[in-house]
C-alpha cells in the first residue's frame, strides 16, 4: 500500500511495539504530528514542556521498562534541544530513538530558517545516526535503527528527515515480528555490521581468566550497569557466591547485587564506601564486570588497585585498557561470558579476605547523627523515604550531590 512518509514513521514504530513517545512540536516535523493524532488510539502521545524533557523521559522510559525509549522533535533548535538527553543516554548505554525532522532537501546547506546539521551535531553522543533523503529508504532506516539501538552495547539513534521526505509516498510494507526478526539487509552494511556484532571469548581466553580467579587470594569484583543491561544478576550472584568474593559497584550497578548480601561492599570510588576502596587498594585481583572505569571510580590511574592485577569483562572492545591497563580481558555479552565462565571457576572459601572485608565494613561504617540538635542530615531523610516508599519504587534523581547522598 502507499504511504506518506510520516504514515511510515508511525506504522514503523508500531511495527516495533512502541507504545509512548514524547515529543514537542514544529513547523517541520507537523506531517508527523498529523497522523501520530489520528494513530492516537494506537500510540501514545506525551507531550513535554521542552524538548530536553523528552529526550529524557525517553531516557527513563528505556531505563523503566526496557524497551527502547523513543522521543521526536523538529528542526533547529528543537533538535539541539535533545542533545543533553540524547548524551546522557550515550554515556549509560540506554537505548533511545531521537526522530527529527529537517528543512525540505532543497533548503539544506543554505542557512535556511531553523536549519541544523543534527547528524553532525549529534555524531559525537550517537551509536549510528541517519539523514533520510529518499522516502523508498524511510521503513528500511526506521528498522535499522532500532536493531542498532537494542544491540550489543546498547545506545542512542537519530534519524533525521527532511519535511518534504514526511510528505513524499511511497509503497509500504508492514512486517510481522518474524519477518523483522530475520531481517538480513543490515549484515550488508559494514557501519552497521559494527555496531550491532557481538563476538564471543575463544576457550583459551576463558580459561586464562579462570586461572586468574582461582589463583588469586584476595579477588574483588567491581560490577558495573553493563550487568543490568545484559540481565546477568543472577549469574553474577552465582559467581560471587562460588568463588566467594566480594562484590563493589558502581553508580549504574547499585541495583544489580543484593545491598544486605555479606559479600556486598557498595559503591567503589570518590561517593563509594571505604570498604570497598580498602578492598580494591589491597586486591591482588579485580575483575570489572560491564564498568567502563569512570574517572570517579579509579582516581589517579597509576594508583588505582596498584598491587593488584586487572580483569575486565565488556561487550564493547572500545573498553578494554581505554582508561585502566588490563591483565587479562573477555570480549563478548556479560551474561554470556559469565555463562561460560563460572564453570571453569574454583569452588572456594577466603576465610583471610573475608574477615578483613568485616573488618573495614565494622571500622568504617555508613553512620550519622540522628538527633542533631540544629540541622537534619540529608541521609536520614533519604533513609525515611526507603522505609515509606518499599524496595519496589522507582526514585529518580538530578546528578547533584544529592544523587550520591
Amino acid at each position: 500500500m502507499k504511504l506518506t512518509g510520516a504514515q511510515i514513521v508511525i506504522e514503523c514504530l508500531l511495527e516495533q511495539g512502541v507504545k509512548t513517545i514524547f515529543g514537542y512540536p514544529g513547523g517541520q516535523i507537523l506531517n508527523i504530528y498529523d497522523e501520530l493524532y489520528k494513530s492516537k488510539d494506537r500510540i501514545r502521545h506525551i507531550l513535554t514542556a521542552h524538548e530536553q524533557g523528552a529526550s529524557h523521559a525517553a531516557d527513563g522510559y528505556a531505563r523503566a521498562t526496557g524497551e527502547v525509549g523513543v522521543c521526536m522533535a523538529t528542526s533547529g533548535p528543537g533538535a539541539t534541544n535533545l542533545v543533553t538527553g540524547i548524551a546522557t543516554a550515550y554515556m549509560d548505554s540506554i537505548p533511545i530513538i531521537a526522530i527529527t525532522c529537517n528543512v525540505g532537501k532543497s533548503l539544506l546547506g543554505k542557512d535556511s530558517f531553523q536549519e541544523i546539521d543534527i547528524t553532525g551535531v549529534t555524531m559525537p553522543i550517537t551509536k549510528h545516526n541517519y539523514i533520510v533523503m529518499d522516502v523508498e529508504n524511510l521503513a528500511q532506516t526506521i528498522r535499522e535503527a532500532f536493531i542498532i539501538a537494542k544491540s550489543g552495547r546498547p545506545g542512542p539513534v537519530l534519524i533525521d528527515i527532511p519535511k518534504d521526505v514526511t510528505a513524499a509516498m511511497c509503497e509500504y510494507e508492514k512486517l510481522n515480528k518474524d519477518e523483522l526478526s530475520k531481517m538480513g539487509f543490515v549484515k550488508e552494511h559494514l557501519n552497521v555490521k559494527r555496531a550491532i556484532t557481538v563476538s564471543n571469548p575463544s576457550e583459551s581466553e576463558l580459561q586464562k581468566a579462570a586461572d586468574m580467579i582461582n589463583n588469586s587470594k584476595f579477588p574483588i569484583i567491581y560490577a558495573g550497569g553493563g550487568i543490568k543491561i545484559s540481565g546477568a544478576e543472577q549469574q553474577l550472584l552465582e559467581f560471587a557466591e562460588k568463588a566467594e568474593i566480594p562484590v563493589s559497584e558502581s553508580l549504574m550497578a547499585r541495583d544489580v547485587f543484593p545491598s544486605n548480601h555479606p559479600l556486598c561492599t557498595r559503591m567503589v570510588g570518590m561517593h563509594g564506601t571505604k570498604a570497598s576502596n580498602m578492598a580494591v587498594t589491597e586486591s591482588d585481583l579485580v575483575i570489572a564486570i560491564g564498568s567502563r572505569f569512570s574517572d570517579r571510580v579509579y582516581g589517579d590511574a597509576t594508583k588505582f588497585a596498584k598491587n593488584g592485577r586487572i580483569l575486565q569483562i565488556d561487550i564493547d572492545p572500545a573498553e578494554i585498557n581505554k582508561n585502566i591497563p588490563t591483565d587479562g580481558c573477555l570480549v563478548g555479552d556479560v551474561k554470556n561470558v559469565l555463562n561460560a565462565l563460572i564453570p571453569l571457576v574454583n569452588s572456594a572459601k577466603r576465610p583471610e579476605w573475608i574477615s578483613k572485608i568485616e573488618k573495614w565494613k565494622k571500622e568504617y561504617p555508613s553512620i550519622y547523627d540522628k538527633n542533631p540538635s540544629d540541622s537534619i542530615n540529608p541521609k536520614f531523610i533519604y533513609e525515611c523515604i526507603n522505609k515509606i516508599a518499599g524496595d519496589d519504587t522507582f526514585i529518580t534523581t538530578e546528578v547533584g550531590q544529592h544523587q550520591m547522598w
